[in-house]
């Protein structure tokens, strides 16, 4: 059985960027929801004594086992993002990342131009993600509950692109939540840590072997 996680934060601390509404709604409701709904379909099933993203891993593109997939990753997504924030968080990068950020995409202005574009072109829900593949950052989009394949993106951070994130405090305005989940609340702590885990995994130093020309870029997953 899947618990539901705590945030990593009250449920006010991130006001006045996101409302104690919005948070109690899309954590307690919505993640919630994906995770009792999880628990309910595995009851029984070959997949329920698995770790959650083994359950993930072995449900995805099954069609048979496709709401199974949506719930498990909905949950996984749904803890990141929350850890993906803090309060007075957002602002330029910093720590390891920040090199790599400007190696590949540029400076922070071009950071924020690219992450906005990314979300901005995303059609309908979705996730956008700052992800590293072999040493080299850049961001991705994926629909629905899809998240970045393990073995080959592995996540830094990200951001909830369903109207339940902001709907409350932005109507349909996401634009400017994007805007000030880059100002205001971005975690660039967790990003560097999910870094420093994917260098020490591929037994590799951060930054030092990223070559200065490395092509950045910004794809969706379908």
């Amino acid at each position: 059985m899947f618990t539901l996680p705590k945030l990593p934060y009250a449920e006010d601390a991130l006001e006045p960027h996101i409302s104690a509404e919005t948070l109690a709604l899309h954590h307690g409701k919505h993640h919630k929801g994906y995770v009792d709904t999880l628990n309910k379909l595995l009851d029984g099933d070959a997949l329920s004594d698995l770790p959650l993203e083994e359950v993930i891993q072995q449900s995805q593109g099954l069609a048979a086992r496709q709401t199974i997939f949506n719930n498990a990753a909905q949950s996984w997504n749904h803890d990141f993002f929350w850890k993906s924030m803090k309060p007075d968080g957002g602002g330029p990068p910093t720590g390891d990342i920040k090199m790599l950020i400007e190696r590949e995409i540029g400076d922070d202005a071009a950071f924020r131009a690219a992450f906005s574009a990314a979300a901005a072109k995303h059609f309908g829900s979705g996730w956008v993600w700052l992800v590293v593949t072999d040493g080299a950052v850049g961001i991705v989009t994926t629909h629905d509950a899809e998240l970045p394949p393990r073995n080959v993106r592995t996540p830094l951070l990200c951001c909830d692109l369903w109207e339940h994130a902001y709907y409350l405090d932005y109507q349909n305005r996401r634009a400017d939540f994007v805007t000030v989940f880059l100002d205001h609340l971005l975690n660039w702590d967790f990003a560097n840590a999910n870094l420093a885990a994917a260098a020490s995994a591929m037994n590799e130093e951060t930054p030092t072997r990223v070559e200065p020309n490395a092509a950045p870029f910004v794809i969706t997953v379908s």
